[in-house]
C-alpha cells in the first residue's frame, strides 16, 4: 500500500493527515475509545505534540481529561473526598476557597496548564495585591498542594506545581510587611510582671484561676474552657484532656458551640498539675460555690471548671479580652509610676492565651526537661514542633547556661 504523502512531498504516518487550507491534523482514540484532534502548521511541531502525547500516556496520564479540569474543579473532588475532617477543619477548608480560589482567574485555570511560577505569582498577588499574611497564604498552600497531590496519583499531571514553594516564599518575604509575627513566649520578668498585676487588681481576680491554668498547663485555649470537673484528678493530681471547645464555621458557615475531640490524636493526653495549678481549681471551685456551678451542657459534656456569673461555659474569646485588658491596665500604671520615678517604663507586649501556651513550654525548656516529656505534656504530633522551641531558650536563660559553663569545658 502506498504512503500517503503531505502537498511538499513527505510521508504522513498513521493518523496524520493535512487538511486544504495547509494544516496538519494528528487523529487519535484515548483509554475511553474517545476520539480526538491535535492541530499544527508545520509536521514537525504536529509531530512533537504527538511525542507530548504518547509520552503522557507511557507515563499513566490522561493529557485530556487534565485538559478539562480547572483548578476549581481539582479543589472541590479533593474536598468531597475528605471524610475524615473535623466538621470545623473541613469549614476552614471551603472558607479558604470560596475567599482566595473560586471567583478568581486563577481558580478557572486548567490544571494541566498550571506551572510552578503560576503558583508562586498567584501567591504573590495575595501579598501585595490582596494584602494578606503570609500565614494566609499558607492556608490556601494548604489546601492546593494535597489538591494537585491527588491530581498527580489520579495520572491527571506530571508533577505537583506547588511542591517546595512555601519554603522559598518565606524566604522572599522575611522581615518584609506581610511576614508573619512569631509568636514569643513571655520572658521571665514578663511573666512575673503580668501575673503579680492580675492577683493584686481586684478589677481581674475572678480570671486568676483560668489564667493560671493556661499559664501553669500549657492547654490550648478550647481544651482550657471546656475542661470539666469530671477531668480532674486531684488525689493524683493529674488532668486529663480529651476534647475542646470550638465555634469556628462550618462548610456551610454555620457557627455554634461545639466540643469536638482534641486536635490531633497527641492532644489526648495526661497533664501533670502542679502546686499552683492546683490552687487555682481550688479557687475556682470556691468561687462557683458563691455565683453557682455552671449549667451549660454542650454536645453531651457538662459541669465545665470555668464558668460565667451566668453558669455558662467561658469562651476563648472573654479569655483573650480579658488577657488583653490586663495588659491595658498593667501598661497604664507602669507608665505613671515609671515617669513619677523618672525611669523606663517596663511594658508587656500584647499577646493573646496562645502565648501563654508557648511561655509554659519554653519554661519547661529552660528547666532542662526531657523533650520528648514536653512533646507529650504539649500534645504535639510533630516532634520538630518541640524541638523548634526547645532550641528558642530566653535570653536570661541563655546567660544563665553560659556562666554555669565557665571552667567546665576544660579549655
Amino acid at each position: 500500500m502506498a504512503s500517503r504523502k503531505d502537498k511538499k512531498g513527505y510521508a504522513l504516518q498513521k493518523g496524520e493527515y493535512q487538511r486544504s487550507d495547509g494544516r496538519y491534523v494528528y487523529a487519535y482514540v484515548d483509554r475511553l475509545g474517545k476520539r480526538h484532534f491535535i492541530y499544527a502548521k508545520t509536521l514537525v511541531e504536529l509531530r512533537q505534540k504527538q511525542k507530548g502525547i504518547q509520552r503522557d500516556y507511557f507515563d499513566g496520564l490522561d493529557p485530556h481529561m487534565a485538559a478539562t479540569i480547572e483548578i476549581n474543579h481539582m479543589i472541590e473532588n479533593y474536598l468531597n473526598q475528605k471524610r475524615n475532617l473535623k466538621l470545623t477543619t473541613k469549614g476552614g477548608y471551603v472558607n479558604t476557597y470560596k475567599t482566595y480560589i473560586k471567583d478568581t482567574p486563577f481558580g478557572k485555570k486548567k490544571i494541566v496548564n498550571v506551572k510552578y511560577t503560576d503558583i508562586k505569582t498567584y501567591y504573590y498577588y495575595l501579598l501585595d495585591e490582596r494584602h494578606v499574611k503570609i500565614s494566609t497564604v499558607d492556608r490556601v498552600h494548604t489546601l492546593l498542594h494535597p489538591a494537585f497531590k491527588v491530581a498527580v496519583r489520579d495520572g491527571l499531571i506530571r508533577t505537583n506545581p506547588t511542591d517546595d514553594i512555601m519554603a522559598e516564599l518565606k524566604k522572599d518575604v522575611k522581615g518584609t510587611p506581610s511576614d508573619t509575627t512569631k509568636r514569643e513566649a513571655l520572658s521571665i520578668n514578663e511573666q512575673k510582671a503580668f501575673m503579680k498585676h492580675l492577683r493584686e487588681s481586684r478589677e481581674f481576680e475572678g480570671w486568676v484561676p483560668i489564667i493560671t491554668v493556661l499559664l501553669g498547663t500549657g492547654m490550648r485555649i478550647g481544651e482550657a474552657v471546656s475542661i470539666c470537673w469530671s477531668n480532674l484528678d486531684f488525689k493524683n493530681r493529674m488532668i486529663h484532656v480529651d476534647h475542646e471547645f470550638n465555634n469556628r464555621p462550618d462548610e456551610k458557615g454555620h457557627c455554634e458551640r461545639r466540643i469536638t475531640d482534641t486536635k490531633t490524636d497527641a492532644g489526648r493526653r495526661t497533664i501533670p498539675m502542679v502546686q499552683e495549678v492546683f490552687d487555682a481549681f481550688l479557687q475556682e471551685y470556691q468561687i462557683q460555690k458563691c455565683i453557682g456551678f455552671c449549667e451549660e451542657e454542650i454536645d453531651g459534656y457538662k459541669d465545665f471548671v470555668f464558668s460565667t456569673a451566668e453558669r455558662k461555659m467561658i469562651t476563648p474569646s472573654a479569655v483573650n479580652k480579658a488577657i488583653k485588658n490586663v495588659i491595658i491596665s498593667y501598661n497604664k500604671k507602669e507608665t505613671a509610676e515609671a515617669e513619677a520615678e523618672g525611669r523606663e517604663p517596663f511594658l508587656l507586649p500584647h499577646f493573646t492565651a496562645h502565648v501563654l501556651r508557648h511561655t509554659f513550654c519554653t519554661r519547661l525548656c529552660e528547666a532542662g526537661a526531657n523533650p520528648k516529656f514536653i512533646q507529650s505534656v504539649m500534645g504535639h504530633s510533630d516532634f520538630s514542633t518541640t524541638m523548634d522551641i526547645y532550641a528558642d531558650y530566653s535570653d536570661e536563660k541563655k546567660q544563665e547556661v553560659g556562666q554555669n559553663l565557665n571552667g567546665m569545658l576544660g579549655l
